[in-house]
């Protein structure tokens, strides 16, 4: 076997090898260009409430749910809302945004970057169906998406989301329940207002069986064209922890270390496996 022999195949070896890669190179290649300008950072502009005065189409179980989750915050509780002991919003509350988002594009994922309580999202966008079998749920869900090109001009303008396998507890705003069995289905329509460039909308319609009918509402994002070094803050939700569950109640952690009850007349937590001092 010659040497001249071997080195030929070697090259032709490599030079399969490179052509493999560079090809792969190219299908992973973007044209930013069909895209929105998305670029930097968006934050929120309203309050965090999902109806903002709209009467919830609740049914008449979860009106119930509704309405006791407002009776415990009168007298000191947090009802349904767990966001408090650090548990993530989920969706579709993520897209309150209560952290700036960032959004990165890549040619088969979109990305949401929100430093919040595990807030960040992936919505694939590479064309999958739906997975099937039994799926582990998340608390921002499976998003698939499609980007949109509504006027026919070459560009994008909508990046269409359905979420499902949404994981519980969740609300919509710390007061409005989603229903108990997780089946919340949450559809978006996400796009750049045409007369405010430095505006990101969002129309979110809400499928869950807690309530009546699907319930749409939309959100706006200002842009944050220099978000600079401060811009993306860092929340580290167990530092300033300072409530405590114990059985099936909480309990604040004062500054100086002890225990304070969060609701009038509560009993103290059950000690029966402390030693117990003469009264």
């Amino acid at each position: 076997m010659s040497y001249r022999w071997c080195m030929g195949v070697f090259a032709l070896a490599v030079g399969m090898g490179l052509a493999g890669t560079i090809s792969d190179a190219r299908s992973q290649i973007i044209d930013m260009g069909k895209y929105p300008n998305i670029a930097g950072g968006w934050g929120r502009s309203e309050v965090y409430q999902w109806a903002r005065g709209e009467k919830p189409p609740l049914t008449p179980e979860y009106q119930a749910v509704f309405e006791a989750s407002l009776a415990d915050r009168a007298i000191g509780g947090h009802g349904t809302d767990t966001m408090y002991r650090c548990f993530p919003p989920g969706m579709p509350r993520v897209m309150l945004m209560y952290s700036p988002m960032e959004i990165v594009i890549t040619p088969g994922t979109t990305y949401m970057l929100i430093d919040h309580i595990h807030d960040d999202r992936r919505i694939f966008t590479d064309g999958r169906a739906w997975p099937e079998g039994d799926i582990e749920p998340t608390y921002s869900g499976y998003s698939i998406g499609k980007w949109i090109d509504e006027d026919g001009d070459g560009k994008y303008d909508v990046l269409e989301v359905e979420t499902r396998f949404i994981k519980g507890p969740r609300t919509l705003d710390g007061l409005l329940p989603t229903h108990a069995d997780n089946r919340t289905v949450v559809k978006e329509r996400i796009y750049l207002d045409k007369t405010k460039p430095d505006s990101l909308r969002n129309d979110i319609t809400l499928i869950d069986h807690a309530y009546t009918r699907p319930w749409t509402i939309s959100r706006n994002y200002p842009r944050y064209k220099n978000p600079g070094p401060t811009g993306w803050p860092e929340e580290v939700c167990a530092e300033a922890q300072v409530w405590i569950s114990l059985g099936k109640d909480d309990y604040f952690l004062s500054s100086d270390g002890y225990l304070m009850p969060t609701k009038k007349n509560q009993a103290p937590p059950d000690l029966r496996y402390f030693k117990q001092t003469g009264k």
